[in-house]
Parts: structure tokens; sequence; C-alpha cells
């Protein structure tokens, strides 16, 4: 009578027999895109590496199951970290390969990931109720969060911005550098398993919500938001992307999946990355309108025409990763 443990290593030699074929073949596909990515492959290769890179996850997940299959799990593991990083980064570093991720690679990358920044979003919204709600409820708590020169600034119905005008260059320059600065910040503290990620857009929202009914008690919402809505259409966007990309690192390393931590975390990352890239053309863009157009004298009309523009476009372009990806 042949033993049970027997019979489980018998099946599981014939079952390794039968996947090995494609664990080469997913391989052999890695080793051609070489240094040129996936535009090394036909589409027929491409759809045939999709396949792969699913079956052999699919073939990890059984093979973890074994203790026998270990020095296998492992083989996997490392061909799948591969393959994810050959699929999701692309083709970067000539002039062409820079101008083909924004046109065609960046807005599939969004798509992807537009769960994550959605979730970013909403939590970003609720720091800004819930700045709006306090200051709402204790008029005093705008004291804390913005400081008494600003609040009397405001309560005197002038501007903290107008000072800008006078400086542009420097201060287009010092705009972008901090647009920059907090945008890197939320997508770097996902590595905090999201924590800091999610105080950075939590506590911006407050910031905003803050301010806006600081302003809205003081008939003053039409100079904030007239001032805002040029640039802010770019800007916070950024943000909710940025926000997104941490949370996307957060989930590579909190739920690894079949991946190893090190390499979801490897993974997670390579795609966050290519998230955030996406928002510095939208931060510069922000910082020059926020230094040349937001605090001038120009008519609000052409501030909210500018915004609203702006943000109809980013929409268009975002939303042309969904339409490639259907084709």
């Amino acid at each position: 009578m042949i033993s049970l443990s027997r019979f489980s290593l018998m099946i599981s030699t014939y079952w390794l027999e039968k996947r090995r074929p494609y664990w080469e073949e997913l391989e052999k596909l890695l080793t051609r895109c070489g240094t040129s990515g996936v535009n090394a492959l036909s589409r027929r290769e491409l759809r045939s590496l999709s396949l792969l890179y699913r079956q052999v996850a699919s073939d990890l997940s059984i093979l973890r199951q074994d203790q026998s299959g270990r020095l296998y799990a492992t083989h996997l593991n490392r061909l799948l970290a591969r393959a994810h990083n050959i699929i999701y980064i692309g083709k970067g570093g000539s002039p062409l390969g820079v101008l083909l991720f924004f046109t065609r690679t960046y807005p599939q990358v969004f798509q992807r990931n537009f769960n994550y920044v959605l979730a970013a979003f909403i939590v970003f919204l609720a720091g800004g109720v819930a700045g709006l709600l306090a200051t709402l409820y204790n008029p005093s708590f705008q004291l804390q969060v913005l400081g008494p020169t600003m609040v009397e600034t405001i309560e005197r119905h002038k501007m903290w911005t107008h000072s800008v005008v006078a400086i542009k260059p420097v201060a287009g320059s010092a705009i972008m550098t901090n647009n920059l600065s907090v945008t890197f910040m939320t997508f770097a503290m996902g590595i905090t398993a999201g924590l800091g990620t999610l105080y950075m857009l939590f506590f911006n929202g407050l910031l905003l919500g803050v301010i806006g009914t600081a302003c809205w008690l003081n008939q003053m919402s039409l100079q904030l938001w007239s001032f805002v809505v040029s640039h802010g259409v770019l800007e916070l966007p950024a943000i909710f992307i940025a926000g997104g990309a941490g949370l996307r690192v957060a989930q590579g390393l909190l739920f690894p999946g079949l991946l190893s931590r090190k390499d979801s975390v490897q993974a997670a990352g390579a795609e966050a990355i290519q998230l955030l890239l996406g928002t510095i053309p939208m931060l510069v863009i922000a910082g020059i309108l926020e230094a040349f157009l937001s605090p001038t004298s120009e008519p609000v009309l052409l501030k909210f025409s500018v915004g609203l523009g702006l943000f109809v476009l980013l929409v268009l372009y975002l939303s042309s990763g969904r339409l490639r990806a259907e084709m």
C-alpha cells in the first residue's frame, strides 16, 4: 500500500514537470526584455507575459502550501518580482522614453492606482470637514492652526498673498520648492505603514478647511477661492496622487500577498514612484500660476476660467489610460 506522503510526492513531481515549461517561458520573455523593458516584446509576447505572470503567481501560491516546494517557491518569488518591475516600470532614460511615459504610460499607471488616490482624497476631505466644523464650533481654533498674524490679516479683510506679486520670479521658485517638498514628503511617509501619509493628507485638508471657514466668516470667500482656483486645480490633485503613491507603498509593506515582504515593497515602490513622477509637471505649472496669476488683480472670471480649463484637461488626460486599456 502506498503511503499518503509518497502519493503526495508523486503528485508534486508530476505537477512540477507540467508547470516548469511555463516558468521557463516567462524567464525567456523577461530576458528578452533586457534593458528595453516591455517595448522589446511584440503584442503577442506582451499578452503571453501578462498571462504567464498570473499563472506563475498562482503556482507560487500552491508551492507555498508545501514545505517540499520551498526551493521552487523562492525561485518563483524572484521571477515574479522581476516580472512585476519590468511590467510596471517600463522604458525610461531617452527623451522619447520620457515623452512616451507621460503621454501613454502615466495615465495607465494612474488608472491602476485610482483607488489609492481616491482614498487619499477622502482622507484630505475628512480633514477639510474637520477644520470647517472645528472653526465653526470654536472660532478661536483658527488661532491655533493659522497663528495670530494670519488671523488678524483675514479679519482686516486683506489677503496674505499680496507680497508675492512684488517678487514673482523668486516667489515662483520658492512656491515650487515648497510644493514639491510637501508632495514628496506625503509620498515618502508611506514607508511608515501609511500613518505619516495619512497625517500629511489630513493635516493639509484641515488647514484648508480652517482657512476656508475663516475667510467665509469674514466675507472673504471670493478673494480666497479666486486666489486658489487657478493653481489649486493642479496642486491639490498632485497632493492626492502623492498620497495615493504613499498608500501604495504602505499596501506593499502591510499586505505582501504572494511575494516576500521585501519584494512586495520593492514592486509597490517601483509603481508608486511612477505615480509620483506625474505630479512634477503639475506642480511646476501650479507654482508658476501661483506666483504670476493667482495673487494678481486679474479679473476673477479669468482665474476661474483658467482653473476650469486646466481641470477639464487634467481629467481628460488622466482618463485616457482607461480608454487605452479598453481598446
